[in-house]
């Protein structure tokens, strides 16, 4: 399994000297008392760890110079727990180059009519000391999460944990690796993009290597190695041999073994976290990689085909986001008009992410009738039903617009016997021709990331971490 790296996130206070020590004291325990909540929630995926309390310019910006040079502070999560004066944030504000959230809240979740007294009024400020700070943030332009309400409602801790979710995500981006194994689909214009740009904005570092790389790494594998694995594959999926003969069966799904294991030591040695295959450049290989780019997402690298390193990066991206669940790689494949029936059928030839699928898995293996190679193996399974979104990432040259329309996904209405390939079926929530019209007028592409794990608002914060346009159709 492709995993991310300890993450935690800092929790800095705002306040002032003007009512004492005994107050300052007082925001210091109650911010423990708050994070130690935000801890025990259950509700976060990584831990935050109070690091400060803000009273001047200098401490401040000390703090924030600490956040960028510890490379495990994924991000700061801000409060003011009383009045605190914004000028001290600006420049430590400024030089933070990590996810920032401000969370306006307040120690107590109702007002204490009985015994509320001007004591109290001077340490519980949150109501306009969390506006003071907001202030500042909107004139510097940062493009921060906001999260209001109560610590410990349970919606509050949800919504921390998901943009914790994709501040992590944003800081992995600028670890994301992608090899090109030949280059992208002749003469396709969506898939295209600049290389140089992605990595100034989002991070990605793409590669291109040649197939011959490759099938260096398939020919040096072990014959033990592959027959440990397909053992292990049967106790894991269905193995369905069909019409072939079990030698042709046997031989092909374990070629496509060998070339998971090739493809992933290939990126293990070299640092890469996705990759990319074209059907139009496969010398040297036997097949197409199907089961062998499922198996590789199933672990959580990233994938597209026809060499579109965008898409590769943005699933790699997401399921960071959704911790690699319930997050694929997919196509648009064809439609179904009809009146009460409308629905998009996605798939990809043999490249479909089993953490999608609603069924157990099938091992198949089946012409392609593309690619002029062998009969690949490949996993046949049906999607699942549920609330999503489906994402891509589009070049428009002067700009990286991120696109997005929320689905209901669905389970075919019928089997496909003569199309053996797994397949999700979906409707955009803004109906079929709203949704398709919208996506076809902003261009975007045939190749996205749908996601049962990712929502809009994660969406929305990601695209705001990165200065992006995104475009969400509704």
């Amino acid at each position: 399994m492709l995993e991310t790296a300890n993450y935690k996130f800092w929790f800095v206070t705002g306040s002032q000297f003007l009512y004492g020590p005994e107050v300052l004291k007082q925001v210091e325990e109650d911010s423990k008392k708050l994070v130690a909540s935000l801890n025990a929630s259950g509700k976060l995926a990584y831990p935050v760890e109070f690091k400060a309390v803000g009273v001047t310019a200098e401490n401040i910006t000390q703090t924030m110079k600490e956040a960028n040079a510890d490379d495990e502070v994924a991000g700061v999560i801000t409060w003011a727990h009383t009045f605190s004066p914004a000028k001290n944030w600006i420049r430590g504000t400024q030089l933070l180059n990590k996810p920032l959230m401000h969370l306006a809240t307040q120690m107590l979740n109702k007002i204490p009519y009985d015994s509320i007294d001007f004591d109290y009024m001077n340490l519980n400020q949150s109501a306009h000391g969390d506006r003071e700070y907001a202030f500042i943030n909107a004139r510097l332009g940062i493009k921060n999460k906001i999260v209001f309400g109560h610590y410990e409602d349970e919606e509050v801790q949800t919504q921390i944990g998901k943009w914790m979710d994709v501040a992590v995500a944003y800081n992995e981006s600028y670890k994301i690796k992608i090899v090109t194994f030949g280059d992208k689909m002749r003469n396709v214009a969506v898939t295209d993009g600049d290389k140089i740009e992605a990595q100034i904005k989002l991070g990605w570092t793409v590669d291109y290597w040649g197939v011959a790389d490759l099938v260096a790494y398939v020919n040096a594998i072990d014959e033990a190695d592959v027959d440990a694995l397909y053992k292990e594959l049967q106790n894991k999926y269905e193995f369905v041999q069909g019409d072939n003969s079990a030698e042709k069966y046997e031989h092909n799904v374990k070629y496509q073994l060998r070339e998971y294991l090739a493809i992933k030591q290939f990126m293990d040695d070299k640092g890469y976290s996705g990759f990319t295959t074209n059907f139009e450049d496969l010398e040297g290989l036997e097949q197409l990689p199907g089961l062998a780019a499922q198996m590789l997402m199933a672990d959580g690298y990233g994938f597209a085909g026809e060499g579109d390193w965008k898409t590769s990066a943005l699933t790699r991206l997401l399921k960071i986001v959704a911790h690699n669940e319930g997050t694929a790689f997919m196509e648009d494949y064809t439609l179904d008009l009809r009146k009460g029936h409308e629905a998009i059928l996605g798939s990809h030839m043999l490249e479909v992410d089993p953490t999608i699928a609603s069924d157990k898995p099938r091992v198949e293996v089946h012409p392609l009738d593309i690619g002029g190679k062998d009969d690949p193996a490949r996993l046949v399974f049906t999607g699942k039903a549920g609330d999503a979104v489906d994402v891509t990432m589009a070049d428009f040259g002067d700009e990286f617009k991120l696109i997005s329309y929320e689905v209901a996904g669905n389970k075919p209405e019928a089997e496909t016997p003569f199309l053996p390939v797994a397949k999700q079926l979906w409707t955009p929530k803004a109906g079929l021709k709203a949704g398709a019209e919208g996506w076809l007028t902003v261009g975007g592409g045939h190749h996205t990331t749908l996601s049962f794990n990712v929502d809009t608002e994660q969406l929305t914060d990601l695209a705001n971490m990165f200065d992006l346009t995104f475009v969400n159709i509704k």
